[in-house]
């Protein structure tokens, strides 16, 4: 059985200074873990890139929103189940250490590290580009700097502090999709005091072409375009590992992620395509919320949607440097990265894993000013399928491991995926056929994302299976 992290109570620390690498501590509270679970769903590529979903699919993105939504809804079911059952920092790739071999815990795990690290380099620019754009005296590259200094200090901090942070980053968003939908939708139905826009209205749904204007495969096209910004779902149940009741944690978490998705998701691109035909330049000029809102004559609809951006961007920011320092944290334990990475303060932080993380990070936004074109698109597209690899190997590790819980503790089973093993295998087969389709497009970089991201994922399964030959060598020699 793969080692867990060890867990300290913050009440239950004996009187005195506790002496350093005593595990992590549990210092998420509920109100924390909620917000997470609830905000975590919401990245800035919902309101950044659905505009260009909207521009390929139009109406049908519905579609695209709710196919990778079901997907998302049956994976978080599986990882919750796993999860609920045994919870720990290294959530999926812990799992998949035990299920599956030390290869797939050692492989998923650092592929989604360099996944995150790589996010931390596209938001600190995607962030400073706004703060520049507020207060020009302060070059791009310096925004990008304060703002990975200020969220490295919070994580350093303590657990608190990133729940903290992130409870208020995800508070604005939830607040901010929850008041465009209602005000949106009184303007689509007709009702909001003082708005009288012609264009809203649900005939936008079928009018301009149709529902489906570009045939139905440009819902596919859709799915691909979207399936990205459902990244970081996951991640309570990394943090939940940090939490005073674990289990209750990530059971809330996977029985909320149905209503989640329906409401932001769902919920805020049908109003966005209910305020404006689909084909309306200006969606495309200006982005699809920006330009919802500019149709009801809401002043600096821009600037409001800029600070909303911001406030993900700095969510996705602040959420990134944590998870990447836990799986980083939780690869160190299992003795597939230096043991350092697993080492903590008196506070339960673990110091070593956050510095790399952000080290890595620092060296990616570098490549991003210097090598935009180059190295970090590289970067970008070679990691860009590792939330469909992640996703696979959930799905593997969980037809395994509901055989391991129901044999040794069937009573941990308080989170069950429906339908097993059936809907386990139908959502398996989904993610390979997304890969397989993203291997036809060349329009929208699919092929190249795919090919680079299956490159690294196989540069990191030579080192797995060669650093687990050496193992069983040396504990062969060892017997003998």
């Amino acid at each position: 059985m793969t080692s867990q992290p060890t867990l300290t109570k913050p009440e239950e620390e004996p009187a005195g200074p506790s002496r350093p690498g005593s595990g992590l501590q549990a210092g998420l509270k509920n109100r924390h873990l909620s917000m997470i679970a609830i905000g975590g769903v919401i990245g800035a590529g919902l309101f950044v890139g659905s505009s260009s979903g909207i521009a390929t699919a139009g109406p049908g993105i519905l579609l695209s929103y709710a196919l990778v939504g079901t997907l998302v809804v049956l994976v978080m079911r599986m990882l919750g189940e796993m999860s609920a059952a045994n919870p720990t920092s290294g959530s999926f790739s812990a799992h998949a250490d035990r299920a599956l071999g030390p290869w797939a815990g050692f492989s998923i795990g650092w592929l989604y590290w360099f996944f995150w690290v790589v996010v931390l380099a596209v938001e600190a620019t995607a962030g400073a580009k706004i703060l520049e754009g507020w207060i020009p005296a302060v070059p791009q590259w310096g925004w990008a700097l304060i703002v990975m200094v200020v969220l490295t200090a919070t994580n350093l901090a303590s657990v608190g502090s990133y729940g903290e942070f992130e409870f208020w980053f995800a508070g604005i968003k939830v607040v901010a999709i929850a008041a465009f939908i209602v005000v949106g939708g009184l303007a689509v139905f007709g009702v909001l005091p003082g708005v009288d826009s012609e264009q809203a209205g649900l005939g936008n749904l079928t009018e301009h072409g149709g529902f489906l204007p570009n045939g139905a495969g440009a819902i596919l096209t859709g799915v691909l375009l979207v399936v990205f910004s459902f990244m970081g779902s996951e991640i309570p149940t990394l943090a939940a590992g940090e939490s005073e009741d674990p289990q209750r944690a990530v059971t809330k978490a996977t029985n909320s992620i149905i209503w989640r998705i329906a409401v932001f998701y769902l919920g805020s691109i049908f109003v966005v395509i209910a305020l404006l035909p689909w084909d309306s330049q200006s969606i495309v000029d200006k982005g699809s919320y920006v330009a919802a809102l500019d149709s009801l004559g809401i002043a600096n609809a821009g600037q409001i949607m800029n600070f909303i951006v911001l406030t993900s961007v700095l969510s996705c920011l602040n959420s990134g440097l944590y998870t990447a320092s836990r799986m980083a944290f939780s690869l160190g334990e299992r003795g597939d990265a230096p043991r350092a990475f697993a080492r903590t303060t008196r506070r339960g932080v673990p110091r070593t894993a956050i510095l790399v993380s952000v080290v890595f990070g620092f060296v990616a936004v570098f490549f991003n000013y210097e090598f935009p074109d180059s190295v970090f698109l590289f970067l970008v597209n070679s990691s860009g399928a590792v939330a469909l690899f992640v996703w696979l190997v959930i799905c593997f590790s969980q037809l395994r491991m509901r055989r391991i819980i129901q044999a040794e503790a069937p009573e941990k089973l308080v989170v069950r995926m429906w339908l097993f093993p059936y809907l386990t295998w139908a959502a398996a087969a989904v993610i390979v056929f997304v890969l397989g389709y993203m291997l036809t497009d060349t329009e929208h970089d699919g092929r190249t994302t795919v090919l680079l991201s299956l490159l690294v994922a196989a540069l990191v399964l030579v080192v797995a299976f060669v650093k687990q030959r050496i193992a069983t060598r040396g504990a062969a020699a060892g017997k003998g």
